[in-house]
């Protein structure tokens, strides 16, 4: 789990891990996306945070939020370099675990089309989408994706 002292690393993964993506976002999604320091900092007081940790260094993170009966996603990102690891995997794989542990109902997240490896990550593992398009994301296209954790 990441810790308050992580918050500089983590918000340099999510910059390092979009800024080839940059110009696709709008410059308010993209810093949306990409939080500072002490937005992360937020952001780890608001839930659990996760980190990947190689050498001593933090390769990922991905965090989550309550959202009702589910658990929303947020944050989600590997270091370029480090891509093609089972890195997000391994992460989605965490955050699952905590969800079941604590009977939420579905993962939720959202995601912009152009990430198409990560769509890609999270339909493997079992997400679908559930919605298209939300022109609230500061004109970037979003949609959002379910993975459903109890039996129907």
């Amino acid at each position: 789990m990441g810790v308050p002292d992580d918050a500089p690393a983590i918000a340099s993964v999510l910059y390092d891990s979009f800024a080839e993506y940059k110009s696709l976002y709008t410059e308010r999604a993209f810093a949306a996306t990409t939080p500072t320091p002490a937005e992360t900092l937020q952001r780890i007081s608001e839930g659990p945070v996760w980190v990947a940790v190689k050498d001593d260094t933090i390769v990922g993170t991905i965090s989550a939020l309550r959202d009702g009966d589910a658990l929303y996603i947020r944050g989600m990102a590997i270091l370029p370099a480090e891509r093609g690891q089972r890195i997000g995997e391994s992460l989605l794989h965490q955050i699952e675990c905590f969800a079941r542990a604590r009977r939420y109902e579905r993962l939720r997240l959202s995601t912009t089309p152009f990430l198409t490896r990560a769509i890609r990550l999270y339909e493997r593992v079992g997400f679908q989408i559930v919605s298209e398009g939300n022109p609230e994301f500061f004109g970037t296209a979003l949609f959002t994706m379910e993975k459903n954790l109890v039996d129907r």
